[in-house]
């Protein structure tokens, strides 16, 4: 008998087909997310279930006494919705997809580095609303990013594919905070510095990307404080997590011209997103696009793929994070 599975959201086509031909799979064919009852009666009808990250698993969905999921494949790196200390103690395991989405999310923090300091989003919403009166000198004046400093908070294979493209693609500066000590010959070849503290990395930087992951261990990393110690004119990028930056701490700062704008990707109440935020011309708003690819997608899932069958076979999970 083939073990059953629950796919909580659509996932690429290809990856749904070969599901089903490997399991019993029952699919999301409405892309409606799950409510916490439907989740709760996951755990007891399924062997595997498979949510992504816009999925919350608190430990209030798990039911008590047994249950027969065996197995949660995230979709996604992140696995911060997902109460490991609850899946432990049922004695289920906890999987993700690393390594797949690097490039793509490196990309998206270029493209809001890039829209916000030039501006873009504002000139696309103007010209779209025929108030462009044509070319002039003093015309949204932007941001150059050339021979500037990229501040990067987190150093991983995300952190560093930014600053490639950053430092090789627009001469700037790399300093970068991580917690542990990064010595490597692509540190190395960008001439990038390892400051002590994140406040080191905010002084000195006219943009700040943030690649750190989410959960409480970084909740609101980025408070108030913080981004009152950034440059005047600087910048911050966020495609890590929403809960990394103290969100309302955030609007305040944008609000009150504390620092020059923002570009996000990632919310602290996705898909909410605040309304004072979205009034806001200094920010630049995308709706969590980091891996939206196709061929990253895919490769998302054929990762899930990948964990499930191995540990249906009896074999090590090559992505097992719990």
């Amino acid at each position: 008998m083939k073990p059953r599975i629950i796919v909580t959201r659509r996932w690429p086509a290809v990856v749904e087909r070969i599901l089903a031909e490997r399991f019993d799979t029952t699919l999301n064919a409405g892309d409606i997310p799950l409510t916490p009852t439907q989740l709760k009666a996951a755990f007891l009808n399924f062997d595997a279930i498979l949510p992504t990250v816009s999925d919350k698993l608190p430990a209030s969905v798990f039911p008590d006494g047994d249950v027969r999921t065996k197995l949660i494949a995230n979709f996604g790196v992140g696995f911060s919705h997902i109460d490991l200390g609850a899946s432990r103690q049922r004695g289920i395991a906890v999987t993700n997809t690393p390594g797949v989405l690097t490039d793509c999310t490196a990309d998206i923090a270029m493209s809001l580095l890039l829209a916000v300091a030039r501006r873009t989003g504002e000139g696309e919403r103007q010209l779209r609303a025929g108030e462009w009166a044509g070319w002039c000198p003093t015309h949204m004046i932007g941001t150059k990013l050339s021979g500037k400093t990229l501040g990067i908070i987190g150093m991983g294979r995300i952190g560093k594919a930014v600053a490639k493209r950053a430092h090789f693609g627009f001469d700037m500066k790399i300093v970068f905070f991580n917690r542990s000590w990064v010595e490597d010959d692509q540190i190395c070849a960008m001439a990038a510095n390892q400051v002590p503290t994140i406040e080191d990395v905010l002084a000195q930087s006219d943009f700040v990307s943030l690649h750190c992951p989410g959960g409480a261990e970084n909740r609101h990393l980025i408070d108030a404080p913080r981004i009152a110690a950034m440059k005047h004119a600087g910048f911050l990028i966020n495609t890590a997590r929403g809960d990394v930056v103290d969100q309302d701490a955030l609007i305040d700062a944008l609000e009150n011209r504390v620092i020059a704008g923002a570009g996000l990707d990632v919310f602290a109440e996705e898909p909410l997103v605040p309304e004072r935020l979205m009034q806001l011309e200094n920010v630049v708003l995308l709706p969590h696009l980091g891996s939206a690819t196709e061929e990253t997608r895919v490769a998302m899932g054929m990762k899930a793929v990948e964990n499930l069958t191995a540990f249906f076979d009896g074999r090590p999970m090559p992505d097992k994070v719990a």
